[in-house]
C-alpha cells in the first residue's frame, strides 16, 4: 500500500500534523511520521528525504513555520508530490512560512496548504492517492457525502429553532 510521510521541523507543530495523521487514519492510508529540523540535522534530513521513495512513501506531508525550509528542501530531492504545511508564528502570524513555502523556484513545486492546514494537508494526499486506488476514492466519496449531510443538519437545526438560539447554544 502507499505510504505519506509526515515530517515536521519541530514537536511544535505536533498539534498541526496530528490533524493531518487523524484523517489519513480516518481513510486508512498509512503514514510514518517524524521530527528533523532541515537546519540543526542537514544529514539526518538529507538521509530522510533520499531513503523516502525507498519507503514506500508516494507524497510527503511537510510542516514548518519560520523560514520553513522543510517542504521545499524535500521537494528538492523527493521527485513525488510533497504538500507543506505553513506553520502559525509568533512573529509574522504565519505569513512568513506561508510565503517561504509557497514560493518556490520553477521546477520545485510545493502544494501548499492553509495555514495549519493539517487535515486539507492530508485530504489532499489521500487525493492524490485515490488517482490510482478506486477503493480510497470510494472512501472520499463517501467522506464528500458525510459532509454534505452534515451541512444540511446544521441548516436544519437553524430552520427548527432560529438563529439566536442557534447562536445562543454555539456559545457554550
Amino acid at each position: 500500500m502507499a505510504k505519506v510521510g509526515i515530517v515536521m521541523g519541530s514537536d511544535s507543530d505536533m498539534p498541526v500534523m496530528s490533524k493531518a495523521a487523524e484523517i489519513l487514519d480516518k481513510f486508512g492510508v498509512d503514514y510514518e511520521m517524524t521530527i528533523i529540523s532541515a537546519h540543526r540535522e542537514p544529514d539526518e534530513f538529507f538521509e530522510y528525504a533520499k531513503g523516502a521513495e525507498s519507503k514506500g512513501f508516494k507524497v510527503i506531508i511537510a510542516g514548518a513555520g519560520m523560514a520553513a525550509h522543510l517542504p521545499g528542501m524535500c521537494a528538492a530531492i523527493f521527485p513525488m508530490p510533497v504538500i507543506g504545511i505553513p506553520m502559525h508564528t509568533t512573529s509574522l502570524g504565519g505569513r512568513d512560512s506561508l510565503y517561504s513555502i509557497v514560493q518556490m523556484p520553477s521546477g520545485i513545486p510545493v502544494a501548499t496548504v492553509a495555514i495549519n492546514g493539517g487535515a486539507n494537508a492530508a485530504l489532499l494526499a489521500v487525493r492524490m492517492l485515490a488517482i490510482s486506488d478506486d477503493a480510497l476514492l470510494k472512501k472520499l466519496k463517501d467522506y464528500k457525502e458525510e459532509l454534505k449531510q452534515g451541512v444540511e443538519a446544521k441548516a436544519a437545526k437553524l430552520d427548527e429553532i432560529g438563529y439566536k438560539a442557534y447562536a445562543e447554544g454555539m456559545k457554550k
